[in-house]
């Protein structure tokens, strides 16, 4: 179960370039051309041979111009997808702190992370052309930790928010943002890993996390995770906690999926809250029981545990034959499914008897 807390690149040696080359041939897009094929060499074109000759002066030397025309295509692409990006990410004040957010429609509606707004329900919105504008609370879904506010502006830049499940593993991102209120920073890296989940404070579990290798850093939360064809992917919300030494660990950064984000936005924009987030819900209030375990202490009537015939006072002991030594990891463990899922639950009552029992899991409530 991984832990984690809210949260000026040097220029290339030479002797790097041939690495970056590497890199580059793996680079792909979820849409168009992958950048690799600008310099990618046919099959035909270079042969293999147990016996072959040491390459020329002339082919060492083109072998060189042709590295240093692919480090030079990937920062063109990059440097092309922040000037388009840029405008569309802004910084949200409040009196706590300062966060990050997307332009999400031309209407005025702003995407960012609900632990960005906090309690609050109005705040100060900064544009890159450095105007300030007021803005108010739309509406917020701790669960996946997404909120959206509303400025009344003209001449928004939205961003394209482009599909997360098309990404891989090694898709080189870029994270947009304003770390430590330094406005429209920029960060690079790769797609570490996908379907991370990741437990935030407030108790919640995010599902289907991407993870990055992109620095983000405190005011980078609710920024814009994007890919080399200028699409948001993800929404930066998270850095991992090294639990031996304290403090962030580095090139371990969390990100909501732009999928799920695009879900729990529209619902927010339309009708101020969220009722189909997609989420297993088992309708139950748990807290840590003191001999282990997730100590059920109240039941929600008519929900799915109520009708599985669960009663506060029960202790859930495990899930599927997964152990749950406490409540944070049975919510965990639950994060992964989704409705209408059915889940086999090892209880012990409160009268010292254990049973099984079999819970179909249905949709979280607004």
């Amino acid at each position: 179960m991984l832990k984690s807390s809210l949260p000026r690149r040097a220029p290339l040696a030479p002797a790097l370039l041939l690495l970056v080359v590497a890199v580059v041939s793996a680079c792909r897009t979820t849409t168009g051309t992958p950048l690799a094929e600008l310099a990618r060499p046919s099959a035909a074109s270079v042969p293999v041979s147990l016996n072959a000759a040491t390459p020329t002066p002339a082919a060492s030397s083109q072998a060189v111009v042709s590295a240093g025309s692919a480090a030079l295509a990937l920062q063109e692409q990059q440097v092309s997808v922040i000037a388009a990006v840029e405008p569309s990410v802004v910084q949200i004040q409040t009196s706590a702190g300062l966060g990050s957010g997307i332009v999400y429609d031309t209407s005025g509606d702003i995407v960012t992370n609900a632990h960005v707004v906090g309690s609050y329900t109005s705040f100060t919105v900064t544009l890159t052309t450095g105007k300030s504008y007021p803005g108010t609370l739309v509406g917020l879904y701790l669960p996946d930790d997404i909120a959206v506010i509303h400025v009344s502006a003209t001449g928004l830049a939205p961003a394209t928010f482009g599909d997360s499940s098309a990404l891989a593993v090694g898709d080189f991102v870029l994270a947009i943002g304003n770390p430590l209120g330094l406005g429209t920073s920029v960060t690079e890296g790769i797609v570490s890993a996908l379907n991370r989940q990741v437990s935030e404070p407030n108790g919640y579990a995010l599902p289907d996390v991407i993870q990055t290798s992109a620095a983000i850093n405190p005011g980078n939360s609710g920024g814009a995770l994007v890919d080399l064809s200028g699409h948001v992917v993800g929404i930066p919300t998270l850095a991992a906690t090294d639990p031996q030494i304290g403090g962030s660990a580095p090139g371990i950064g969390f990100a909501i999926s732009s999928n799920r984000a695009k879900l729990i936005a529209d619902q927010l924009i339309t009708s101020g809250k969220v009722t189909a987030s997609g989420r297993a819900y088992i309708g139950v209030q748990l807290q840590d029981a003191a001999s282990g375990g997730a100590l059920v202490v109240a039941v929600s009537s008519g929900g799915p545990a109520a009708t599985a015939g669960l009663v506060a006072g029960d202790t859930i002991t495990a899930i599927d034959g997964t152990s749950v030594p406490d409540s944070t990891t049975l919510v965990d463990l639950l994060a992964a499914h989704k409705p209408g899922d059915v889940v086999k639950l090892a209880v012990t009552h409160a009268t010292g008897k254990t049973a099984t029992v079999s819970v179909t899991l249905g949709q979280a409530p607004a």
